[in-house]
């Protein structure tokens, strides 16, 4: 059974960098696409098969169903009041909604939430001693991590019609609000599965070269907006915000590979 979780998450894993690259590729090369949604499905089910293989099906539930649970809720508050995020809401390009909110925004929730802890378990790594200390802070640095993300990401999902922001925004037409609703949101999925985490038994960690693999995603998300972004000031902000700890994690990360049979303890918190 793990050998099939591990095949999975291998493969999508490359089928993820695929369809990266193919979306890089773009204006000069046409190659076969899946689309926003389809894109998002194949990243979920690598963020769910690695975290399946990495920490176990009681871990991994809990932290999907956590993500799930708190970013839709914020989700449709959001829509509705406008509070957390702006004043938005969502274009029939997602597909079908719950609410106010397509089904699929839970799911690529996930699929940020899930490399952006990763990467700040490799920030972090083991300096800090204190258990409750520890999880604060790469609760802290996971929420920064994906929020930075997000400030590459979503002026161009706006621009592309996926949601509107209905009073515009000083931010590339984004409300600098947005930013502070990912963190409310995105801090609370960390701490809380993190927490809940304590009393549920994980698995031994991974290799080296399986447990880097949301890591390296992260930081082909950077190399592809560095690289294509339509905006020169949204490649300076892709190069400080998203590679800069994309690169710092990575460092930390790969010379525990050259250790034969080596575990990555530091991303895999």
């Amino acid at each position: 059974m793990r050998d099939s979780i591990r095949a999975v998450a291998w493969l999508s894993f490359l089928a993820t960098a695929y369809l990266m690259c193919a979306a890089a590729l773009a204006p000069w090369i046409s190659l076969p696409q899946l689309g926003s949604v389809g894109f998002t499905l194949v990243f979920v089910l690598f963020a769910v098969s690695h975290c399946l293989e990495l920490e176990g099906v009681p871990r991994t539930v809990v932290f999907f169903t956590v993500s799930a649970v708190v970013s839709y809720l914020m989700e449709e508050i959001g829509v509705r009041t406008g509070v957390i995020y702006g004043a938005y809401h969502y274009s029939d390009q997602l597909g079908a909604k719950l609410g106010h909110v397509p089904v699929i925004i839970p799911l690529a929730w996930f699929m940020m939430i899930y490399p952006s802890w990763r990467v700040a378990g490799a920030l972090a790594g083991d300096c800090l001693a204190r258990p409750a200390v520890a999880l604060t802070v790469q609760a802290a640095l996971a929420a920064l991590v994906m929020t930075a993300w997000d400030m590459v990401m979503d002026p161009g999902m706006a621009a592309a019609g996926n949601w509107t922001w209905e009073q515009g925004g000083a931010y590339f037409g984004v409300p600098a609000h947005n930013y502070v609703g990912w963190l409310a949101t995105t801090f609370p999925v960390y701490w809380c599965t993190g927490w809940l985490w304590q009393n549920v038994r994980g698995r031994a960690g991974p290799t080296c070269a399986f447990g880097i693999l949301p890591i390296i995603l992260y930081a082909l998300f950077a190399i592809r907006y560095i690289a294509t972004n339509s905006i020169p000031a949204l490649q300076l902000v892709a190069l400080f915000a998203m590679g800069l700890p994309a690169l710092i994690a990575l460092t930390r990360v790969i010379p525990e590979m050259r250790r034969p049979g080596a575990v990555l303890d530091a991303a895999a918190k």
